[in-house]
């Protein structure tokens, strides 16, 4: 088009507009975020993907991935070699009743034979960067506030604080998906409250300089005990040892609010005493620590729903996707991401608002085929666990018992073949299809 000064001021406003417009406004670049905005950029589709702090920066987790979690970094096109600091490993050992298990991640078509570990501080910004790789436009220091709304109700975008001098900006999209973590005010904002019937856990871990830094194995230990009172006392969760690869180990626990105590008790405090009955040689000493006990809140079991209403999809914490077996969440995050994004991109090529809106319905509902069973199961296996005599038994009885722990690692990590496959795959399986779908 012939450069015609009139129209200059056009040329300028509408710049400026298309900077704050996008197809899709991802909020929260964490795991379930920055998936969701690979998988849109990459089938095409204009993302915003905004951050409210900046890159790199620490979040509260375990650190350690399963083969779950690997198979979406595989397919996000990330370097997850040894050499890009990635410590790989084996499978889950298991500590209990005064006894010892090794177990391999499973082989099966559908996962790979190996798990990852990796410090949060720079995982979620290696995800971040892959999508912004991918066309996603990507804003760090972006507070969110609240949502932008139509006469409907329906949301069209968000209002937020962009950069350190916090500038007033507003986004526009048709559709908003919130991956802003378990508080997801963004959710909240849209009426979307958390389900008091669905189990939450809470971890609290720190680091410490250790020998045991790397250990190829994932350590849960499934009895957690109380020593610091007059009588030991067992609660409710379970312990990690989890090897960084790097000289230092991270070392925490989870817990559920099924226990009487969850309220009341400092974990911060348990994680110390936990921590000094371990044996002097290991290092988890006040010395050796390398940064300050956090913690953070693990919604489980589709714990916020719908996952979908008026334009706006949950995806990761937002949703509650966190595993109630064993308190995975960064699997579930990507995995949901993955499934928001296809849901998306097959809406957005709808001709009309009416079937585009039929499409992002299907969001929820492919969730609960997805998940629904298992963490129905997972809910009642909460429920056990609670109570530590239970825990206590199961431990004991358990663990001298190889291939039922076989079973249990399938059915608590979630790994098994989708169709076919083993005697143990065909029962979880099962399981899965007739329990109801949460």
């Amino acid at each position: 088009m012939p450069y015609c000064p009139a129209s200059a001021g056009a040329l300028v406003t509408e710049t400026v507009t298309s900077d704050r417009t996008a197809d899709v406004i991802v909020v929260g670049a964490g795991p379930a975020g920055a998936t969701t905005a690979y998988h849109l950029a990459r089938s095409g589709l204009d993302v915003l993907l905004l951050e409210k702090t900046a890159f790199p920066r620490e979040k509260v987790c375990g650190d350690g991935l399963t083969p779950r979690a690997a198979k979406q970094l595989i397919a996000m096109g990330i370097d997850i070699s040894e050499e890009a600091g990635w410590l790989r490993n084996k499978g889950l050992r298991i500590i209990g009743g005064g006894q010892r298990l090794q177990l391999d991640w499973p082989e099966l078509s559908s996962y790979p034979d190996y798990g990852l570990v990796r410090k949060r501080d720079d995982f979620d910004e290696q995800l971040a960067r892959q999508a912004e790789k991918a066309g996603a436009r990507l804003h760090e220091r972006c507070n969110v506030g609240e949502p932008v709304l139509d006469s409907a109700g329906r949301i069209t975008g968000v209002h937020a604080k962009l950069g350190e001098e916090k500038t007033p900006v507003t986004f526009h999209a048709p559709v908003v998906v919130a991956a802003d973590g378990n508080s997801t005010r963004l959710s909240l904002k849209m009426g979307l409250h958390r389900r008091e019937d669905r189990p939450m856990g809470v971890a609290v871990r720190t680091y410490f300089n250790s020998p045991r830094h790397d250990d190829d194995y994932l350590e849960s230990w499934l009895e957690l005990w109380d020593r610091r009172g007059a009588q030991d006392r067992l609660l409710p969760g379970y312990g990690w040892v989890f090897g960084m690869g790097d000289g230092t180990s991270n070392i925490g626990l989870g817990v559920l609010n099924t226990s009487d105590d969850f309220k009341e008790l400092d974990w911060r405090e348990i994680l110390k005493a936990w921590c000094a009955s371990m044996p002097v040689e290991w290092g988890f000493t006040p010395e050796n620590m390398t940064g300050p006990i956090r913690g953070a809140a693990l919604p489980m079991a589709f714990n916020r729903q719908p996952h979908y209403t008026r334009g706006l999809l949950l995806v990761g914490d937002a949703g509650g996707l966190v595993n109630p077996f064993n308190g995975e969440g960064i699997a579930y995050a990507m995995e949901s991401g993955v499934i928001a994004a296809e849901t998306i991109v097959q809406a957005q090529a709808r001709s009309t608002p009416a079937q585009r809106e039929l499409a992002l319905r299907r969001y929820p509902k492919i969730l609960k085929e997805t998940y629904g069973g298992y963490y129905t199961l997972g809910r009642a296996f909460v429920k056990l666990i609670g109570n530590p005599k239970v825990m206590k038994v199961a431990t004991e009885r358990g663990l001298s018992h190889p291939v039922l722990m076989r079973f249990a690692l399938k059915m608590l990590a979630n790994l098994t073949e989708p169709s076919g496959g083993d005697a143990m795959d065909r029962v979880i399986n099962g399981l899965s299809k007739v329990a109801p779908r949460a």
